[in-house]
């Protein structure tokens, strides 16, 4: 269902991940090892974003809903997906910013309850 994003004319990778920074799932041609290197960096950046919140409006009440990064090479795109999971986009500098998170929040509806990451235990590995 990750191809789907990559529709987008500019999208260049997709990346499901966990909170606590593990891979759930990429599209084909984004290596393992970028892959798990990635998911561990920007269930961090999910981390910080989320509690900056009373910075943007003076509470503890605003709710995250998207980090959007721009780097000199592209766009990086960062949401949640469900509980515990969080759906990361990397685009091109010449994306259309619109039409790549309405792909996203079409690819969070559709597979909505799939994408949940339950706390993990302490001593589970799995």
């Amino acid at each position: 269902m990750l191809q789907d994003v990559l529709k987008v004319p500019g999208a260049r990778h997709a990346l499901l991940l966990s909170a606590d920074g593990l891979r759930r799932g990429a599209t084909d041609g984004l290596g393992t090892d970028l892959a798990d290197t990635a998911a561990a960096a920007l269930s961090g950046l999910q981390s910080v974003s989320r509690s900056t919140g009373k910075f943007v409006d003076g509470t503890n009440e605003s709710r995250w809903l998207q980090t959007v990064v721009e780097f000199e090479g592209g766009w990086l795109f960062l949401n949640q997906a469900s509980a515990g999971t969080y759906l990361a986009v990397a685009a091109s500098p010449e994306v259309d910013m619109g039409d790549i998170t309405v792909r996203m929040q079409q690819l969070v509806q559709r597979i909505g309850s799939e994408m949940t990451s339950p706390p993990r235990e302490a001593g589970d590995h799995t």
